[in-house]
Formats: structure tokens, sequence, C-alpha cells
């Protein structure tokens, strides 16, 4: 299949209102703006940097770089707070054209997920050192493939959702597998039958693929900015490492490959290298 292409080296742009600007007139429908913000653990942060000539560049505490939006009017800071962040009060650093620095403060506040426990192969839980040994060659693979930070172009961040089907486990929810306490589930579980296409969310160039020993079948896409999104499980992988995909185009097909119960796709969405909801950038 033919692939259009797109740019990701421009200066993204998000309509937003300048600060201290009036109150749009009450017939007048205020326009939704995805990521929704969430200042929880695994939400988003929605901070405003005020104006600037040029965009300011913007880091975490750890030194992270952001994904920041906007125009010389009104410029936002997109910050994806990890699963396991505490409670209370966090920051971030802004850096002028000019070099001047400063730091903005927000609060992130408490936040329960639920608990599922599962009955697995007692081999994906308790690890063969055959097994372990690629994870770990795996895992430092991918540390590689999350710190992926391209240039920002995308002027809308609401993303469609990848495949139809009953979403079969939420974002956050904390795995028990065999009794054994996991990390909290950093996606989305859609349910959908064996070969059903997976499709793009937003524009955006392939930058893995692979399958893996947890993940299975398994595509990344840069959106620009820090902003990547994952796709497990898949019986089949039509996306090519440096292709560039436009919104709605075919990357895989739904599977059970991986750690799994059974067929479904494993969607997680990575913003400065915390996995975060996945609700937050569709509608509905």
């Amino acid at each position: 299949m033919h692939r259009r292409s797109f740019v990701l080296g421009s200066v993204g742009l998000l309509a937003l209102p300048a600060p201290g600007a009036g109150a749009a007139p009450s017939s007048a429908k205020a326009a939704t703006v995805w990521p929704h913000d969430a200042q929880v653990p695994g939400g988003v942060a929605r901070l405003s940097l005020g104006p600037s000539a040029t965009r300011p560049e913007a880091r975490t505490e750890a030194g992270i770089p952001l994904l920041v939006l906007g125009d010389p009017i009104a410029w936002t800071a997109l910050v994806g707070i990890p699963l396991a962040a505490m409670p209370g009060k966090a920051r971030i650093t802004v850096r002028a054209g000019d070099g001047a620095e400063r730091q903005i403060a927000y609060a992130i506040a408490s936040k329960q997920y639920s608990e599922q426990r599962l009955k697995v192969a007692p081999g994906t839980v308790d690890l063969s050192p055959a097994d372990q040994a690629r994870y770990e060659r795996e895992r430092a693979h991918l540390a590689g493939v999350m710190a992926t930070f391209s240039d920002a172009s995308l002027q809308d961040l609401e993303m469609r959702v990848p495949v139809p089907g009953r979403r079969s486990s939420s974002f956050g929810l904390r795995r028990v597998f065999n009794g054994q306490s996991r990390n909290p589930h950093s996606g989305m579980d859609i349910a959908a039958a064996t070969g059903t296409p997976v499709l793009a969310p937003l524009p955006g160039k392939v930058i893995d693929t692979g399958d893996y020993f947890f993940n299975g079948g398994t595509v990344w896409l840069d959106h620009g900015g820090g902003l990547l999104t994952m796709y497990c499980h898949l019986s089949r992988i039509d996306a090519k490492a440096g292709e560039l995909l436009q919104t709605g185009e075919r990357l895989g097909a739904v599977g059970a490959t991986g750690r799994v119960t059974g067929p479904h796709l494993h969607w997680s969405v990575m913003l400065n290298r915390a996995m975060v909801d996945p609700a937050l950038f569709i509608a509905g």
C-alpha cells in the first residue's frame, strides 16, 4: 500500500486562549482540546507558559524534554505524569529563547485504580534463565525507543481509537499474576477478533517493530515532541521502521502473541517517557 508522508519538523500550533482574554460569548461553544487535563498519576498536566516570540523549551524535574504547543500568543507544555508519581507538588523548568529560565509548579492529586487477578502460564511469571536474559535484552533496546524525541508538528492531538471493540482492561489497573503483584496496566486493552485491522490514531513515524517476550508482535509510532504510541500482541505487522503513516492507515492486525489470555489489542500512549491514559486523547 502506498503511504502518504507528512512533515515532522515544523512548529505545531494549538488553539488556546490568550492569557487574560475575556470569556467567550455565552452563545459560543467552547472547543474541546486534547489531551484532557488530568493532574493525577497516569494523567497529563496542561501547563500554561504564557506568550513568547519563539517556542520555549520545557523539561521535567528529571530533565526530560516536554511537548510544547501553541503560538507566540500562548504556549502550553503537556506533561505526562508517571503512574508511579506520588501525590503532591511537582514542577517543570522553562527556558525562553534568550536563555532565561523559570520554574512552574503544579499539584499531582491522588487517584485510586482498580485491581485485577489473572491466572497465566507459570513460565510467563517466573521466567527461566533464557527468558529472563531475552527480557533484559529487549528492555535495553526498548529504553532507547522510548527516549525518542523529535520536533512536534501536529496541531490536533485528538486520537482515533485504533481498533473497534470492547475495552476489556482499563489503564492503571493493578495486575496480580498468579498471586504475584506486577506493575499497573500501562495501556488500554481492546477486545477484538484475531486479524482485525489496527489503524494509526494520528499521523506518525514507525520507529520500532518486533516480536517481544511479553508484548508479542509490537509496533511503535512517533508523533513528535515525545508523544509515542505502542500496539502490542499483534498477529501481523504491516508497517516497517521508518515508514510515515497517516491517521487511519493500517499498521497491523489484532492477535494473541506474547503474554495474553486471548486476542486483543494493547494500546499504550507515552508522553515524555511516561505511560499515560489513552482515554485522555480520545472523544467520549
